[in-house]
This record gives C-alpha cells, structure tokens and sequence, in this order.
C-alpha cells in the first residue's frame, strides 16, 4: 500500500477537520504509548498478539500523522518528494528517495 492509499483510506474511514485538536491530542498519547512499548521492547513477532507491541503503536502513530495530515489537506506522499531532497542534503546521504523511486519503475 502506498503513502498516498492509506491517506485516502483514513479519509474516508475518518476524517473531522473540525478536530485536529483532538488528532493533535491523540497522536501525542499514542507517541507516549509508543515509548512504554519501546521500554518494555514489545514485538508482535515475539508474542503473536499485537495488543500493546512496538508494532501496534507505530500504527496508531502513523494513523494520527496521517488523520492530521488530512485535516489540512496536505498529499504526505507529495511532500514527501518536496522534504526528503532538502534532508539528503542536509544530512550528506547519496541515495535519495527519487533515486530509489525511480529504480522501482
């Protein structure tokens, strides 16, 4: 699934511009939730449930970023294409994105 799939799915499975506030809320909680899994260094390929695991939430991470994301309209994907030039740069890496991009096509 792409970037850009998976934003349209969280679109219309929820979307409120109306509360970013609370997906602002929500991806903070969901960050700190990240972190006591981390701690406890959780895995669903150690447990086969994935109920409080690293896995788990890096998904509900992602699905916060992405839910916000759509109450600004912003295309993740697009920016994507914009930011990762601008940190290759910065940072000294030789193998951007749209290189890796266009080798898949």
């Amino acid at each position: 699934m792409t970037i850009r799939a998976f934003q349209q799915y969280i679109h219309m499975k929820d979307h409120h511009p109306d509360l970013k506030l609370k997906y602002l809320q929500k991806l903070v909680e969901e960050v700190g939730e990240l972190a006591r899994a981390m701690r406890k260094e959780v895995l669903y390929s150690d447990t086969q449930n994935v109920k409080g695991t690293i896995d788990e939430e890096l998904y509900d991470v992602l699905y916060y970023v992405v839910a916000l994301a759509n109450t600004y309209a912003i295309d993740l994907e697009s920016v994507m294409h914009l930011k990762e030039p601008i940190s290759s740069t910065k940072y000294g890496q030789t193998d951007g994105l749209v290189r890796l991009i266009d080798k898949s096509l």
